[in-house]
């Protein structure tokens, strides 16, 4: 999503790194921790990532709790069935997916963006691709859900990819130049 500007390398492969506990309380906020988290120990810049799914009818929920909504060690099979359970009859079926990228360098975080995509729960399963919530979230004016678009019609139109969108926005902006110096 970011293009060929950058090389990307998945901080699990790095010594040392391990992943900082989720504390905040929106995206934003555990984006910002996993980014200075790794930054402290890597040099270059870091994008972290948090996104997840919120649900209406459920006051937003799962949320920041997305990825555990069933439990701390929940499959993506078993968060799905605990959402469906929970809306099983609620016609507000009203969803967003979230992303918050942050971008830290040296211990100091030098930009966030965010990206959404609006929504709704279908009542079962659909498609083979993707993960997470994908196979029961249908984005807004698409016949299909996450699971069933292809990779690159889902990134066009995704939370990460509006969020990348305006990352490599302010990458190649004047901002990010001061910003390095």
């Amino acid at each position: 999503m970011l293009g060929d500007r950058f090389e990307m390398v998945d901080m699990s492969v790095l010594p040392g790194v391990s992943a900082p506990a989720e504390t905040g309380a929106t995206f934003e906020e555990n984006a910002r921790i996993k980014a200075l988290h790794a930054s402290a120990r890597y040099d270059g810049l870091v994008l972290a990532d948090d996104s997840g799914l919120e649900v209406d009818a459920l006051g937003g929920a799962p949320g920041v709790y997305s990825a555990r909504y069933a439990g701390p060690a929940a499959t993506d099979a078993e968060n799905r069935a605990k959402l469906l359970q929970a809306l099983a009859g609620n016609r507000n079926r009203a969803a967003r997916f979230h992303c918050a990228l942050a971008v830290a360098r040296g211990g100091k975080v030098i930009a966030v963006t965010e990206g959404s995509v609006e929504g709704e729960i279908t009542t079962d399963e659909f498609g083979k691709h993707g993960f997470g919530y994908d196979p029961i979230f249908q984005p807004l004016s698409h016949r299909e859900t996450f699971a069933e678009l292809s990779d690159r019609k889902k990134s066009a139109l995704s939370h990460r990819g509006v969020a990348a969108a305006r990352l490599c926005a302010f990458l190649a902006g004047p901002k990010y130049k001061q910003n390095i110096n």
